[in-house]
């Protein structure tokens, strides 16, 4: 009895499954995000000349080093995405080392503000925030939410990247399998995004 032979074309299914999941996963960060800009958007049409005020002690320099740094990463992960796809796995593997160097590099910047400010008693629940304007203890709070979780992605997508280079070695991810390597690109190309918006909003104030 001669049995009938299903197709194999599954694996494109799969993987196009695989991209529009991925791109439905990064709307609801879009809306997670987009939600929150609305949100300081309302604060910062209520409360203007305060968050002029408290915005002053925000360090444009840390935070436009940290945005060069983002962009020279996003850089960094597309060409490894183009390297592997012309089969030159140790240039990906070398140039995602660079990215998760450069997102390193970005979470001690971020750590020395963080630590900076802190000193200063800007965080919440000492006596000098205590006695701030409510408009200058509403930008902190949305400044340390807002950055402290765009830095919770930068480490989620630091993880991913670094599963991409194992599932390298491993050779799960080559030439013609490469859409896991291609979301986490696009997963890291969006934290890049998100800093792209956040940077204007909390340092370019005054």
């Amino acid at each position: 009895m001669e049995h009938y032979k299903v197709p194999n074309s599954g694996h494109n299914r799969d993987d196009e499954g695989k991209k529009m999941g991925m791109w439905l996963f990064l709307f609801t960060e879009i809306l997670l995000f987009g939600g929150l800009f609305l949100v300081y958007a309302v604060y910062r049409f209520q409360f203007f000349d305060q968050f002029k005020v408290i915005a002053e002690h925000m360090n444009i320099t840390m935070g436009a080093i940290n945005t060069v740094i983002l962009i020279a990463s996003s850089l960094t992960v597309a060409l490894s995405i183009t390297a592997m796809k012309k089969g030159n796995n140790k240039l990906a593997v070398l140039l995602l080392f660079m990215t998760l160097a450069l997102a390193a590099g970005f979470l001690v910047n971020k750590y020395f503000e963080w630590t900076n400010h802190i000193d200063h008693g800007l965080f919440m629940g000492n006596d000098v925030f205590n006695e701030l304007a409510r408009g200058e203890g509403m930008f902190l709070f949305l400044y340390y939410f807002m950055t402290g979780l765009h830095g919770i992605h930068v480490i989620v997508g630091s993880v991913l990247l670094a599963m991409v280079i194992y599932k390298i070695y491993k050779g799960k991810i080559n030439q013609p399998n490469l859409v896991f390597h291609e979301n986490a690109g696009l997963y890291w190309h969006l934290v890049d995004l998100i800093w792209i918006y956040l940077f204007p909003l909390f340092y370019l104030l005054h």
